[in-house]
């Protein structure tokens, strides 16, 4: 068996439950994963995926009135109608032959 080190990282408490259960599902422990990312950091000299700043800051449910609320669930139920939706599945798939999972 090859040598390993230990690292140590805090994350928010939610971004790794989060994490937890979609690895589970793909079958792969976290190490694993970690292990992947830091392999394609090397591979590819850089962070292995897009880094830039969001267009539009994200809603928080918190600072939407009740009108805002109802509009922003009317544009989810319309795209949901249009088609406009992508499976968990087709995600997974995707995720697979990008890193190769």
């Amino acid at each position: 068996m090859a040598r390993t080190s230990n690292i140590f990282a805090r994350v928010e408490p939610e971004v790794k439950e989060q994490a937890e259960l979609v690895l589970e599902q793909l079958g792969i422990p976290m190490s694993n994963a970690i292990g992947l990312f830091l392999r394609q950091v090397v591979l590819q000299r850089g962070i292995p995926f897009e880094l830039k700043l969001p267009q539009s800051k994200p809603l928080s449910v918190s600072s939407l009135t009740e009108e805002q609320f109802n509009t922003e669930i009317e544009k989810g139920l319309a795209d949901l109608t249009a088609g406009r939706v992508i499976s968990a599945e087709s995600i997974t798939d995707r995720m697979r032959q990008d890193y190769g999972i």
